[in-house]
Formats: C-alpha cells, structure tokens, sequence
C-alpha cells in the first residue's frame, strides 16, 4: 500500500496525523449510523418472516388437527346410522307397533335396552305413527322416554315423510344435547311409526377439551352444536334474524337457549393472507387464534378449529429475530475488524512517518539505550543459568525423596503380607517342637509339612509383591471360592486360636467358582477377617458372618461382623495407603486387597454403623 501521508517537513506528519483522525472519527460515525438503519430494516425483516413462517407452521398443524377430528367425528357418526335401519326391519319392533300388547311392548323395551349397552348409543325408542313413544331403552328410568310426544320434532316428521331424518336437539326429557337417527318402521305398506336412535358426543367433547384448544360444530342455522368449551353450546355465529331466532326457539329445537352470538370479534391481520380473531374464553380470559373450519362429511355440519398464535408466534419472531440479528452482528463485527485493520494500516503509516523525521535524532539516545539493555540482559540469562542449575539440583532430590517413598511403600507392603505366614510358622514350628519332645513324629512331620507349604505361601506372596511393583499380573482362572474362604480361616486358626470359631460360612450348595489367582484372593479375606476378629476381641458374643450371595455380574461375598463400627472419619480413608485405627498397622491391608480385587475386575464396599462394619467383595463368575 503506497503512504497516503506526504512528509515534505518535520510539521507535515503531524498534520497529517491529525486530519486522519478525523477521517476516521467521521467513518465510525457514519458506519454506526448505517449499522442502526440496517437493525431497524433486519427487526422488521425479521418479524416479517418470523410471523409468516408461525402462520405456515400453525395452519399446516391446524389443518392436521382439524382434519383428523374431523375424521374422527365421521367415524363416531357413522356407528349408529345403520342400526335406525336395522331395528325398523325388526320383528319384534313391528309387533309392538301393530298389537300394542303388553308382552310384546315389554320384549321390545328389554332387546333396546340390550341394544344400548352394546352400541353405545345413548337411548333408542320407538314411536307410533303419531309420534308418541311406545318402547324406550330406559324404560325403567325415572325419565323413560315412554309416553312422550314426538310428533314436533323434525326428525320424527322427516322420517315420515322420507323414510329417514336427522336433527340435533336438546332433550326434551332428559334435557341432554345430541344427534337424533331416525328410520320409518312399515309393513304392508302402511306406515306403522319411527325408531329413533339418540347419540351424544359427551365423550367426544372430553377428548377435544384435553387439546386445550376451541373446537366447536356449528348446524345449518350457524348454532353450536358440539363444543370443548360447554359455555359456547347453543350459541351462534352472528346475531341471528328474529324470525329465524323465533322459529327456532318455537321449535323447542335448543330448549329456552337464549342463542346469544360467540364471544369472537375480528383481530387485526397477522399475515398479509391471513386474519385472526380474539376470542373469549370462560373465566374471562382473551386470546389470539387462527380459525380453521372443515365440512363434516355426510352431515350439513361445519367443524370450527380454533389455534392459539401465542406463544408460537412470539417464539417464532424471537427466534428469527435471533437469527438475523446473530448474522447481522457477525457481518457488523467482521466490518469493523476490516474497518479498523484498515485504520490501523494508516495509523501505522503515520506513525512510520513521525518515527523516521527523528529517527536521527534519537539513533545516539538509541544506541546507548541499546547498550545498556544488552549488559542487562547478559546479566540475566548468567542468572537464569545458575538458576537452571539450582532446579536441576532441586528436581534430582526430588526424583530420590520419591523413589525413597516407593521403596518404603514396597518394604511394608511385603512386611505387612508375610507376616501372617510368619506367625502361622512360628506357631506350626513351636507346635512341632512339642511333638518332638512328647515322641509324636507323626504330627511333628505334618507340621513341618505345613511350614514347608507356608515357606512357599511367603515365596509366592513376595513373588507376586514383586509383580504387583512391575504394574504385572497373573491371568485370572477359576477358583472354587470355597477353597479360597477355607484357606484364609485356616492361615488365621494358629492366630487367632479361641476365636476363630466366630467366623460363620455360609457356601450355596453349587461349587460357585469366580475369576481370580487363589493365594491373591485368600489375602483379601483374610485382611478382611482378621480385621474384623480384632475389632471383636473384647466382644463377649464375637460373630462374624460370611455369606454369599449371586448377581446378574457374579458373586458378592458379605463379610459382616457385630463390632463397633468404624468412624467417619476412617471410613473416608479407609482405602488409602498408611491410614489405619490400629496401633500396630501400616494401613496397606485393605489398599492391597482393593488392588488385587481390581486386577480381576472385582470391587469392594464398606458399610459400618454402631451395629457393625459389612464389608461387599464383588468377582466375577468363572
């Protein structure tokens, strides 16, 4: 990039130092104004597109909704329409209906009342020729529809005139809404009278009212005939005509509804194609909605669907919003890093300028800055190297203070593991020593038998110490976990002779076998019983309790005693090396026996309170 910045004097870099300052000041000016304008036109952009694409959303989800109760609702209308038809072929209805006996009435009522119960029709009866009700399903209810007049009713007089009828009515005998089915019943050519069947949509309403949005049917005289919203029944589109209101309520049709317009009023538009209404619910509160509205088939019905726009059209502008003020952001801020490189370019330009006019100047003060910073830094590094030298020396104590600490761990771990098969010795040897004396060579010759077994035992434990050190293992095979339990009591009878009684092994009768090395294996259990045999030893009633028990996993062997317990405190560090409550242990027992239990894929877990400790050792099955 060629210099803008002339520098003809000594006076001219800084003239023009100072007029590009001001160029830049007047840039970020106009470049905040452009940034404010474009945020205006991204909001309403935004908005713009986050409103069409919730309208796109909630009318296609609407549409689904509305399509599928409309479904449904031909599904529950189309049941009961054939049994109209099916019951005025009936014998018995046309018997009733000719002989007017009491035996034939009675048969009629009982196979209607038969009939509800497996249709799910609400009631069926049976009217003569005048309209009056010779047989009801609930003929033994309180509010029989038997005796009653029907002959006002539409159903009834289309159903004499055509064959059929259908009308939705309030009951003028149970006072209940529903879909009246009705059938002409003739014989001979002679119009004996009607079935009627009566459907109601209770449940219907149930199953709308759990969406939790409007949903109403209105009739060909715009009056609401089903709803979710019991509130709205009977209530119509618009302010109906006083003539067709007054035919309406003469008919008794909606009993004394007083036919009252919706709670619905026009909203402004949320789409350039599509308006909205506001509706009131019950309990007073007003909300937004798009209304969809589907011909119910077979029916002059109309299906009213009403979908909430909030909160999915809030949502849907915040989240565009979001969007296209996130990539507004992004271009803004990749805008100014260029803007201010840019600048920065020239202000580097500038100040190149204003350094070479007194480079000369300052070369001299330079110089002897220069020399001055040189001895200096000489004289540091000669102490950045005797100080290397000294971490050098600190780090190589350091390497020796921790392989001290190993070989310390590794000398009490082998003390801590082969002292026990030094004690079960020296009692053998001291046992054979008094064979000896009393002649008894026998038993003398089996313990020493048994010393030479042990002497083995101390060389596979330190054999195997040593492969614990080398991070080795042995391959795990399967042991008979009972050879395993045995042999740890007995390493610990000598020891523990007079006590060792209290431990109770409870096996399975199954020959349980689990993955592990046996010698490895017996240390675990036997660091868990002597722990626990000391715990007890001041304990009249001492029992400790082995028994096992079988997983989905493998076997977990419980191992509970009725000491003390142990303390928190313990309890925390329990399986950390040198922590330990007794004032001749090292603290290794229990971190040992977590190690070799982890090489085999086994766990161990304590639980203690004041009634006693449980150790959980976890194996897997062979």
């Amino acid at each position: 990039m060629k210099n803008p910045l002339p520098i003809d004097g000594n006076d001219a870099p800084a003239s023009d130092m100072a007029g590009l300052k001001q160029r830049v000041r007047r840039a970020w000016l106009i470049f905040a104004i452009v940034f404010v304008a474009g945020a205006g036109l991204i909001a309403i952009a935004a908005n713009r597109y986050g409103r069409e694409v919730a309208v796109a959303d909630l009318l296609e989800q609407g549409r689904t909704e509305i399509n599928l109760k409309a479904a449904l609702l031909r599904s529950v209308l189309e049941r009961p329409r054939a049994l109209p038809l099916v019951l005025s072929q009936d014998r018995d209805v046309s018997d009733a209906l000719i002989t007017g006996s009491t035996a034939d009435v009675d048969r009629l009522n009982r196979k209607l009342e038969m009939l509800v119960t497996g249709t799910k029709a609400s009631v069926i009866y049976v009217t003569n020729d005048k309209g009056i009700a010779i047989a009801s399903s609930n003929w033994q209810d309180k509010a029989s529809f038997v005796g009653s007049d029907y002959s006002f009713r539409a159903y009834f007089k289309d159903a004499m005139a055509n064959g059929t009828g259908e009308q939705f009515a309030l009951g003028s005998v149970s006072n209940r809404p529903g879909l009246y089915i009705s059938n002409r019943v003739s014989a001979a050519g002679r119009m004996l009278g009607v079935v009627v069947v009566k459907m109601e949509f209770e449940q219907l309403e149930n199953d709308w009212r759990d969406s939790g949005r409007p949903a109403f049917i209105t009739g060909p005289q715009e009056v609401v005939l089903i709803t979710n919203l019991p509130s709205w029944r009977f209530m119509t589109l618009g302010p109906l005509d006083p003539v067709a209101a007054s035919t309406i309520r003469d008919s008794l049709q909606f009993g004394g509804a007083p036919l009252q317009p919706l709670p619905l009023r026009q909203a402004p538009a949320i789409s350039d194609s599509l308006s909205q209404v506001r509706a009131v619910l019950p309990g007073g509160g007003e909300a937004s909605f798009i209304e969809l509205q589907t011909d119910v088939a077979t029916t002059n019905w109309v299906l009213h669907y009403l979908v909430p726009v909030q909160p999915t059209l809030a949502d849907a502008v915040w989240r565009a919003m979001f969007a296209a003020f996130a990539l507004y952001l992004g271009l803004f801020v990749i805008t100014a890093i260029v803007m201010w490189r840019r600048q920065a370019i020239l202000f580097g330009l500038a100040r190149a300028a204003l350094a070479r006019a007194e480079l000369e100047r300052r070369v001299r003060e330079r110089t002897r800055d220069l020399s001055r910073a040189r001895d200096l830094l000489q004289s540091e590094v000669s102490e950045h190297r005797n100080t290397e030298q000294r971490l050098k020396g600190v780090q190589q104590e350091l390497v020796a203070a921790n392989r001290l600490a190993i070989l310390g761990q590794v000398a009490a771990g082998v003390a801590h593991e082969i002292n026990q098969p030094l004690a079960t010795i020296r009692a053998y040897a001291e046992n054979a020593q008094t064979f000896l004396e009393r002649k008894k060579i026998e038993t003398a010759r089996e313990n020493v038998g048994l010393i030479v077994d042990l002497t083995q035992r101390i060389a596979t434990i330190t054999d195997e110490l040593r492969a614990f050190a080398r991070k080795g293992r042995g391959a795990p095979e399967p042991v008979p976990l009972g050879h395993v339990l045995e042999g740890a009591v007995v390493l610990l009878k000598t020891r523990f002779a007079g006590r060792i009684e209290a431990i109770s092994i409870d096996l399975p009768a199954d020959d349980i076998k689990v993955l592990g090395n046996r010698i490895r294996l017996e240390q675990v259990f036997i660091n868990l019983f002597q722990n626990a045999l000391e715990a007890l030893q001041d304990k009249a009633d001492a029992r400790v309790e082995v028994r096992v028990e079988t997983s989905p996993t493998g076997v977990i062997v419980i191992v509970a005693d009725n000491g003390p317990g142990i303390s928190d405190e313990i309890r925390d560090v329990l399986f950390t090396p040198f922590n330990t409550s007794k004032e001749q242990g090292l603290g290794l027992g229990l971190v040992i026996s977590k190690e070799i239990l982890a090489d085999y894929g086994g766990t161990i877990s304590v639980e203690s309170d004041d009634t006693g400790t449980r150790f959980a050792v976890g194996l897997k099955g062979a």
